[in-house]
């Protein structure tokens, strides 16, 4: 007796801690027998408790919603104790490593006593099942008398509810309560509670956590926003018919949420001829590679409501789409931008049926202005590779690394740098210094030079630190003193890894990095009155939406409809001279055409 006493105070004290991970353990399948798999589903998905109605016959218990339901081959003993424990003998799922209690609710939809007594007999037949320590039959619906508990076995336990006071012995026999959903609100899974009805209950979880006792609703909404709600109010099971989609949604919990720890410091625009038609003598374009409306808006959430971006004031939309296709890749966005041609997926430099067409650094060499490119991947990948590169499929990284040595670009920072090791003998004949250590950013001379290594391409949550700001700044002090001034590109690659991976935190953390780098931009373009710098992306990855999130908790909450690029349209923001023509909707080759514009004209007065 002590052993059972023992072993329900330590399950009954188990309660989620604030802040902890959901998983599917706290799962609640309702009326699970009328899945198409019962028991076996929600088993395998790692559920935490699962449902069964039981009517009594004779004896047998017959598992169904209403009496005119009962088929005689649907019984308790066969649905779920047999297979229960047949799942116990072989250690499988939560009876393996795992430290999970597996809740069975027993709801009777006959008298308690009778129903209990069948019960009982059936259970004589599987001794492992009910002296298993991680197993929990818990008893809800026509439960027998209260004062009739403590005459039942100690692994017979009961759901409460939350109207009932309990005595301290009654308790004991209670890990869970439950109440219709209905009791306490209307709300139909839409929007949020209103304040008076989230009172209430706010009041009976913390009725029943101060007992330190599991909570249950039933009759609760069954779509992602509610479930999110559950989580949100302290609800330890989440009630659910939908099976596979909450344990999917559950499962990715780690990948969907972002809490960030402080916020990084924001630069504070000077707005230096900001709104002028004056003179354009830098560009400094930055590619968020992935970056839609919905990553800027986690970067703006995470770091606590402060974006370098949200600081720029000109602000237009790209459409993005390819020659073949509504929705493009980043070999096509790319070369729109680079090139102003639209081009099908996967070509690089040419329009769709094949030509060459120069880009911006071609273009703007014969004015001696001065180019870079940067990327936080690889350096012959296909957004950077736009500017330099002529190949009709973006994986010819050895073919794009030698359209490098017919390109004026002054400089490139990366990674990527096994590409150019053949051709290493040719680019110091053509004046260029070859790095392959970041730490050569700090001692490099001379203004034609690649660095590109490795661990450029790292993540931010793997340790890549400051590369972008670096680089940034290190190409800022070789192009600046370009008497004629210069274009540099810069792309933060991993927003769209993070987007391909459905990361919420990797996408965040790469949202974070390029901000800082926006910022940096921003500083230098103050700081002569003359350079125009454009952020925008090339498309959108992951058909990210925000579904949570909290802006003085730095708190993002997100989801994906795709693992792939979005046809969505992407954000073009603009600071400094002539950034009042990036405001409108356009194609995404018009930024290639407005860069150009803003460029020549400067030089034709």
């Amino acid at each position: 007796m002590f052993k059972y006493l023992l072993t329900l105070c330590c399950l009954t004290a188990w309660l989620l801690p604030a802040g902890a991970q959901y998983t599917t353990g706290n799962a609640h399948s309702h009326n699970d027998y009328l899945q198409a798999r019962p028991f076996s589903l929600a088993f395998e998905k790692g559920y935490g408790s699962i449902e069964a109605d039981v009517f009594e016959r004779s004896g047998e218990l017959y598992v169904a919603h209403t009496a005119a339901e009962i088929d005689t081959a649907r019984t308790l003993r066969r649905l779920y104790l047999q297979p229960l424990q047949q799942m116990l003998e072989e250690k499988k799922g939560v009876f393996g490593e795992s430290k999970q209690v597996l809740q069975i609710l027993i709801d009777f939809k006959t008298a308690g006593v009778p129903t209990m007594q069948a019960l009982l007999q059936q259970l004589q037949a599987f001794p492992a099942l009910t002296a298993h320590p991680r197993v929990q039959l818990v008893i809800s619906g026509s439960r027998p008398d209260v004062s009739l508990w403590s005459s039942y076995p100690p692994y017979i336990y009961f759901d409460g509810l939350p109207s009932v006071q309990y005595t301290a012995e009654q308790l004991q026999r209670i890990p869970l309560f439950s109440d219709n959903f209905r009791n306490y609100t209307q709300w139909n899974g839409k929007g949020a509670l209103v304040k008076e009805d989230k009172a209430k209950i706010d009041a009976v979880l913390g009725k029943v956590h101060g007992l330190q006792k599991k909570f249950r609703f039933w009759a609760t909404p069954d779509e992602v926003n509610a479930w999110k709600t559950m989580i949100n109010l302290g609800v330890d099971y989440i009630n659910t018919d939908k099976v596979d989609e909450l344990a999917n949604y559950l499962q990715r919990r780690v990948q969907a949420q972002y809490q960030a720890t402080a916020p990084h410091a924001v630069y504070m625009p000077k707005y230096r001829n900001n709104d002028g038609n004056t003179r354009v003598k830098n560009v400094i374009l930055l590619i968020g590679d992935g970056m839609g409306l919905a990553q800027t808006y986690a970067g703006y959430t995470a770091n606590f409501g402060n974006l370098n971006l949200f600081q720029l004031l000109n602000i237009g939309f790209s459409k993005t789409s390819s020659s073949n296709s509504y929705i493009t890749d980043s070999a096509a966005g790319g070369t729109a931008m680079a090139s102003g041609k639209k081009t099908n997926n996967r070509y690089i430099g040419m329009d769709a049926t094949g030509v060459h067409h120069p880009a911006i650094p071609d273009l703007i060499a014969p004015l001696k202005m001065a180019s870079g490119l940067i990327s936080s991947g690889d350096i012959t990948d296909a957004t950077p590779a736009a500017f330099y590169g002529h190949v009709k499929d973006r994986s010819m990284s050895k073919e794009i690394a030698q359209d490098f040595l017919k390109s004026p670009v002054n400089l490139m920072i990366g990674a990527g740098g096994k590409h150019f090791t053949a051709i290493s003998e040719q680019l110091q004949a053509k004046g260029y210094r070859y790095a392959t250590q970041l730490s050569a950013l700090d001692t490099i001379r001379g203004n034609r030079y690649l660095v590109l290594a490795d661990s450029a391409a790292l993540t931010m949550q793997k340790g890549r630190g400051d590369f972008l700001q670096r680089s940034l700044k290190k190409a800022l002090q070789t192009l600046a003193p370009q008497k004629e001034g210069f274009f540099l590109m810069l792309e933060a690659a991993q927003i769209d890894w993070g987007g391909h991976a459905n990361s919420v935190p990797y996408l965040t953390t790469e949202m974070l990095d390029f901000d800082r780098t926006i910022g940096a931009a921003l500083e230098f373009a103050d700081s002569n009155g003359e350079t125009l710098v454009i952020v925008t992306a090339d498309h959108e990855t992951g058909g990210l939406s925000l579904l949570d999130g909290s802006i003085s908790k730095g708190y993002v909450d997100g989801a994906f409809s795709t693992t792939d690029h979005s046809g969505i349209m992407v954000p073009v923001f603009a600071y400094g001279p002539r950034s009042m023509s990036f405001r409108g909707v356009y194609e995404n080759t018009a930024i290639f055409e407005k860069i150009m514009q803003a460029i020549r004209q400067s030089r034709s007065k």
